[in-house]
């Protein structure tokens, strides 16, 4: 009765309404913008190459790469491998399409959270830059919009104890077990006692572990990826028809166009997107206020690269493996879910499906990069989401709230992977806890946005700004 009080609740979240409004901020903040998060992608990756020891003098607790490193993190987790096949066994191979719109007016909705981070952000009691929706409410819409920033941190750290740890610890434990064997109590005791080493440390060391592990394990799952492609080269232009066709409603199986297909794909794809990526979702601004950069445009240009990275890159490698190995179970097929109103619970389990995609390219090895990979995204999802949850608890009790936090925060990520042993009642007490963080996550978006849109004036007048002093340097030669 619980879990179905908080699945109509999430349903109510995750519902039509929030995803319009996600959708839709983002792409009034793309038009607003010129369209320049999507046009100045090569300039973005050019301003985190160049920008390293430019910024090192400047005010900030890690660099701007570090910022980037310790977002993506969070976002590059278990929703880019069993999120996109979950996506795609329910909603079709269009859903896959309509992730890729998403990112694509994510990029403006995480631009302009980069922004108003840094223009917004404060220096706490103990010489910390803190930062983040709580602080742009509080410092740039008035003292009489407090109490949303407050809200917001309260989902806040309810969202980070649960979808950031609580879920991600009992993946990594899971998947352990099931493909090595290995203890989950163990798998428990060394993931708490990595993530004390690096949490305790504070942002620094967290930014420090994350500018390390995550390019490495995100080109270990890409190269394995493109390998994966390269042996299926020939079904790649099919994979790519059949995204575009069912991504608005065509399917020969329906007898051409259905209008229930489009809404399910579109549902499906927009929702997993947002999932992976967190773009409007508030998270990622709060890692980007700690850079040690003054611009705040800067800063924000660079922060458009993790929906990039995190959706159009590693998400479509995921997609694209399983549509073009073709290992979606002929149950989940979504002309069959919609007519007999039935899902198969296979269709809602993504890790088998994108190891099957592996496994047929890669015998043998496909089952160890998919299961290696789901440890390591979702290890570094419990660290990135830490200093989110951090943030938080300091806006909401002070700077005297953030070794208490760390620590029950560490305590979480063992106790979380002992939910294992519950015996018959494991899935119910998961999937209770999956969908009570996932409405919280979700919730945390409302304040998000509304400040997003209120503060977009200035947004829009900082980036014309901007571009305007660029283009005089280039004239004047410095």
């Amino acid at each position: 009765m619980i879990s179905d009080l908080i699945g109509s609740v999430n349903n109510l979240v995750w519902g039509v309404p929030m995803l319009a409004l996600l959708l839709g901020t983002g792409l009034y903040l793309t038009i607003g913008l010129g369209f320049m998060p999507i046009l100045r992608i090569p300039y973005a990756f050019g301003q985190l190459i160049k920008g390293g020891k430019r910024h090192d003098a400047e005010e900030g607790d890690v660099s701007p790469f570090g910022a980037l490193m310790t977002a993506l993190s969070s976002t590059v987790g278990t929703g880019n491998i069993a999120g996109v096949a979950v996506a795609i066994a329910i909603g079709g191979p269009g859903a896959l399409f309509w992730m890729w719109m998403t990112a694509l007016v994510g990029m403006a909705t995480k631009y302009a959270e980069g922004v108003l981070a840094v223009k917004f952000r404060e220096v706490d009691a103990d010489g910390r830059h803190v930062g983040g929706p709580m602080y742009y409410i509080k410092n740039g819409m008035g003292k009489n919009w407090v109490w949303l920033g407050g809200l917001f941190a309260i989902f806040g750290v309810f969202a980070s104890l649960g979808t950031g740890n609580y879920i991600q610890a009992v993946s990594v434990a899971d998947a352990l077990h099931s493909s090595y064997g290995v203890p989950i109590w163990i798998t428990g005791l060394v993931m708490m006692g990595l993530a004390a080493a690096v949490i305790l440390g504070g942002i620094k060391r967290i930014a420090n572990v994350a500018g390390k592990l995550v390019p490495s394990m995100a080109a270990f799952y890409f190269i394995a990826g493109v390998i994966v492609l390269i042996l299926n080269a020939d079904a790649i232009p099919d994979a790519f028809s059949l995204v575009i066709s069912r991504a608005f409603g065509f399917d020969a199986a329906a007898g051409g166009f259905s209008g229930a297909l489009l809404m399910l794909a579109m549902q499906r794809g927009v929702a997993r997107g947002i999932f992976s990526n967190e773009a409007g979702q508030g998270s990622a601004p709060i890692a980007h206020a700690a850079a040690k950069n003054k611009d705040p445009v800067n800063q924000g240009i660079i922060a458009m690269l993790g929906t990039f990275i995190d959706t159009i890159v590693i998400c479509s490698i995921t997609g694209l493996a399983i549509l073009a190995t073709g290992v979606i179970p002929p149950e989940c097929n979504a002309v069959s879910i919609l007519t007999n109103d039935v899902m198969p619970a296979i269709c809602d389990t993504g890790p088998p499906i994108t190891i099957s995609a592996f496994e047929a390219a890669l015998p043998g090895v496909g089952m160890h990069v998919v299961t290696i990979s789901l440890a390591l995204f979702a290890f570094t999802t419990i660290l990135g989401w830490s200093y989110y949850g951090e943030r938080c608890a300091e806006y909401l009790f002070s700077e005297k709230a953030v070794l208490p936090y760390r620590i029950i925060y560490v305590g979480v990520v063992f106790a979380a992977t002992m939910v294992l042993y519950a015996g018959d009642d494991v899935d119910a007490v998961i999937n209770t806890v999956w969908l009570a963080t996932d409405t919280l996550t979700g919730a945390m978006a409302a304040p998000n946005l509304v400040a997003l849109l209120a503060l977009s004036p200035l947004v829009f007048k900082l980036t014309r700004d901007y571009f305007e002093r660029e283009k005089a340097a280039r004239k004047s030669g410095k």
